[in-house]
């Protein structure tokens, strides 16, 4: 009898849902107005709105080709699966000293520790890292020729506190002021052995996020980057040639900023203010040394991807503030980088200086301005096979914002750069009142290995130079080669012929060790 009631009872259910459900009408169009009181809509969704930039392109079937077809016997599902599956692991040397979670490693890292605010954890990581150069080296540099052997010893120290906030230092314990630890042996000028030992550091400086420490701060996410650096820090600015120096200072930039009516996709602002340190070859003490602590230094760079290229602006200020100094300069720098075509990278930069007002009639020692040109071709091997032609003009007496003893050339090509070790030969790279170039050729093989050979020149402009003494040219080969994830052998040689002064050439062999 229960049973029966039941089952009278889900029949009855059954067929009153079935009414209820019958008599709820199902829409077949939109509703003729919205709940709001709004318009009569046309449609579920509004109509597709197109960019007026955009235009149709008529269907065209020959643009599209059939589905790939595998004979038999030619696909591989082993092979194809191996696409995802059979990575490994890229050997890496390790830091000399790892304290924390270590550098490259996999997994899980750690929540870390709410120290300075749960939106910005603590997770502390120590390191030392760097790397040790040996060379062997023949230099003739036309004033002396010596025959030496050569250590160079670069060590990073880096404590990451969070992910945007770090202390870091580094040290050159080997050298100091260009002189470094070394055994001239063989040679008309050498000089016998010596051991420096130098404790000072290059640079110790802190680097952050005032949006992050905020965050972290007030448990509430900042809706800015600021990122800053104070304490003695390296900057680097066109790509070293205007400014590649450590001075004590500050520096601030606005990060990740973009204008649609420019076409610009990404720019940065950095400001930065030097108070001493700043090397300069517009500064000399007698007898020719840098005077590092005469000048202040102050300016700012705008950084910005427009119109399928780079451009780098830079302004700063150069002040003297040695007694009765005088040398006080603007620098202006300007640096276009695109690709051309397909075929050709091109950056063309401009490097000025104005305002120097020395008195007495002193000769300006930063006056004037160098034009650089780079170009490489994009070959059919673009990562590796790069044929480049470099040219330079400069008028007067261009000099870099900061960066020692260094001229403005310092990257035209292999021919104008020294090794910082053993002093090895270089044309004048200071472009006064001077035209020329490099071209050459390098080739990276499979990435293990690198080939460079180039020919370079320096022709005067107006006929005489104070810094050039005559036309100099110059041959140059490189060679490197990866003997481990860890070691690396180079060697160099070059000749420079000079009209008006003696021959230089150098040839030497380097072993380094990354750590």
């Amino acid at each position: 009898m229960r049973i029966r009631a039941i089952s009278l009872f889900v029949v009855a259910l059954t067929a009153f849902s079935s009414v209820a459900i019958a008599q709820v009408p199902r829409r077949t169009h939109p509703p003729a107005q919205s709940e709001a009181g709004t318009a009569p809509a046309e449609a579920h969704q509004a109509a597709p709105h197109t960019d007026p930039t955009v235009r149709r392109e008529p269907f065209d079937r020959t643009l599209f080709g059939p589905d790939p077809v595998y004979p038999v016997g030619a696909y591989d599902p082993v092979e194809e699966t191996a696409t995802y599956g059979g990575k490994r692991a890229v050997p890496t040397p390790r830091p000399l000293l790892e304290l924390g979670y270590p550098l490259y490693d996999e997994g899980p890292i750690g929540a870390g520790h709410d120290i300075v605010g749960a939106k910005n954890l603590v997770r502390p990581q120590f390191l030392v890292y760097g790397d040790l150069r040996t060379a062997l080296a023949y230099n003739d540099t036309g004033g002396a020729e010596k025959g030496q052997v050569a250590a160079r010893l670069n060590l990073e120290v880096d404590l990451k506190l969070t992910a945007t906030e770090r202390l870091h230092a580094f040290f050159r314990p080997l050298d100091n002021n260009a002189r470094f630890t070394r055994d001239e042996f063989f040679g008309d000028d050498a000089q016998g052995g010596e051991l420096i030992l130098d404790g000072a550091l290059e640079t110790l400086f802190f680097e952050g996020d005032i949006g992050a420490i905020q965050s972290g701060l007030t448990d509430r996410y900042a809706r800015y980057d600021l990122p800053i650096a104070f304490g003695q820090l390296p900057l680097f600015y066109q790509n070293g040639i205007w400014f590649d120096d450590a001075v004590v200072g500050v520096a601030f930039a606005v990060p990740a900023r973009n204008s649609p009516k420019l076409d610009i996709s990404n720019f940065d602002v950095s400001v930065f203010a030097g108070f001493s340190d700043v090397e300069t070859t517009a500064l000399r003490k007698a007898g020719g040394v840098l005077d590092e602590h005469g000048a202040d230094v102050y300016g700012a760079v705008l950084f910005a991807d427009a119109r399928e290229g780079h451009l780098e602006l830079g302004y700063g200020y150069l002040d003297d503030t040695r007694p009765n100094g005088n040398a006080s300069y603007h620098s202006l720098a300007l640096g276009w980088s695109r690709r051309y075509g397909g075929w050709l990278s091109n950056s063309v930069r401009l490097i000025a200086n104005i305002g120097q007002d020395p008195d007495g009639g002193a000769i300006q020692s930063a006056d004037g301005a160098v034009f650089l040109l780079e170009n490489s071709l994009v070959t059919s091997k673009p990562s590796t096979l790069v044929p480049y032609a470099n040219f330079f003009l400069g008028l007067d007496r261009p000099q870099p914002l900061a960066r020692g003893n260094d001229g403005v050339l310092k990257n035209t090509g292999i021919n104008f750069e020294t090794d910082g070790l053993t002093g090895f030969p270089k044309l004048t790279d200071t472009a006064q009142d001077a035209w020329g170039g490099a071209v050459g050729v390098s080739y990276l093989f499979d990435l293990s290995r690198q080939v460079v050979a180039e020919i370079a020149t320096v022709q005067l402009l107006r006929g005489k130079s104070d810094t050039i003494v005559g036309e100099e040219v110059a041959l140059g080969a490189r060679y490197q080669q990866n003997l481990s994830p860890a070691w690396l052998a180079r060697f160099d040689a070059m000749y420079g012929f000079r009209s008006n002064a003696d021959d230089i050439r150098g040839v030497r062999a380097e072993l380094r060790r990354k750590f």
